[in-house]
């Protein structure tokens, strides 16, 4: 894991102006920091050198996309019962697969949950397959029926995220094909931190930073990329708190109720995925805070306004982050894996 400088307890106005504000709608122009740099009144090389520097010291993930689960590629989520004795050890075999992006140590019996992502769905199955052989625990796959809520991105000035989300209603967007996946793969690696940085893919993809930047929009309007912007570090920025709530609703009635999940203020994503033996939950909603009981609170607002009160339900907070990285839906996995992000 890459050494990285601590983050300081509270971002400047200016690096809080940089995260917040463009999270969504970052600009698809050929010189995008400066055009951010003429609407927050800074100049260019203020906001490249504010970028660079969060990036380095962990704050920011990448600049580039979040892909609609209906683009391409496959990703899995997977849960392991894991002797307490041998946590540490079976999530360091987890995370050294590349194909694992997200690998947490949650609250429960099912204590070790983690997505595994790849081109395809046979290959996400077959990683699947050698991670349960090498490790020799069975592992539960939850794959994802219905995204009502898949964005990340919401307001960092609060203890959990305040305004209303929007619902995606998805199912319509269509499979990236051809010489498209060598331009997802580069807005899942993200820019690099440079006064034209589009010229780069545009050189990858042997087209003009024009053509690029034109896909990239029409990608936008299409629902293809839920956003293009500043993917940020979460826990970094003080949101240490995460919990995943998990319901067991009747299918006549879990997409009614998904929506109006997605809908609440707090809720930062909600999905239908599939049920398991063992694992009788579909309907599932994430609150992200910067402590445990904003989480709660938020929780105890939620499950009541979306008649929740009565259906079966888990809550189960993260412990410990072993890897978080970016998807690799569309990348060729490496023999080296990205920097993993261990905490405590």
């Amino acid at each position: 894991m890459n050494a990285r400088a601590p983050w300081p307890t509270a971002p400047s106005n200016t690096d809080m102006a940089l995260l917040n504000e463009w999270q969504h709608g970052f600009p698809l122009v050929r010189e995008p920091f400066l055009q951010i740099a003429q609407a927050l009144s800074l100049n260019e090389a203020q906001v490249i050198g504010s970028f660079q520097q969060m990036q380095e010291r962990g704050a920011i993930s990448r600049i580039g996309g979040v892909f609609s689960p209906g683009a391409g590629g496959a990703a899995l989520l997977a849960a392991m019962a894991v002797p307490a004795d041998r946590l540490d050890a079976i999530a360091a075999q987890v995370s050294a697969h590349p194909g694992v992006n997200h690998n947490y140590e949650r609250e429960h019996r099912f204590n070790l949950w983690f997505v595994m992502t790849g081109t395809d769905a046979h290959a996400v199955n077959a990683a699947m397959d050698g991670l349960e052989r090498e490790t020799g625990l069975p592992a539960l796959r939850l794959r994802m029926e219905r995204a009502y809520r898949i964005d990340l991105g919401f307001d960092l000035r609060h203890a959990t995220a305040q305004a209303p989300m929007r619902v995606h209603r998805g199912g319509d967007t269509a499979a990236l094909v051809g010489k498209d996946h060598l331009l997802a793969a580069c807005v899942e690696q993200g820019l690099s931190i440079t006064a034209r940085p589009f010229d780069a893919w545009a050189s990858a993809c042997e087209c003009s930073p024009e053509e690029i930047i034109d896909r990239l929009q029409r990608w936008v309007d299409a629902g293809t990329l839920k956003r293009f912007g500043v993917v940020v570090r979460h826990h970094e920025l003080g949101f240490s708190a995460n919990a995943m709530t998990v319901f067991n609703v009747p299918e006549d009635q879990v997409d009614a109720c998904g929506e109006l999940l997605a809908a609440q203020p707090g809720v930062t994503l909600a999905y239908k995925r599939e049920r398991a033996q063992g694992w009788p939950f579909n309907l599932y909603c994430m609150v992200h805070g910067t402590h445990r009981e904003a989480v709660h609170a938020v929780i105890e607002r939620v499950i009541p306004a979306v008649g929740l009160t009565h259906y079966p339900r888990e809550i189960l907070f993260s412990t410990r982050r072993f890897k978080q990285t970016g998807a690799r839906r569309f990348r060729s996995l490496p023999n080296a894996q990205e920097p993993a992000h261990a905490l405590a």
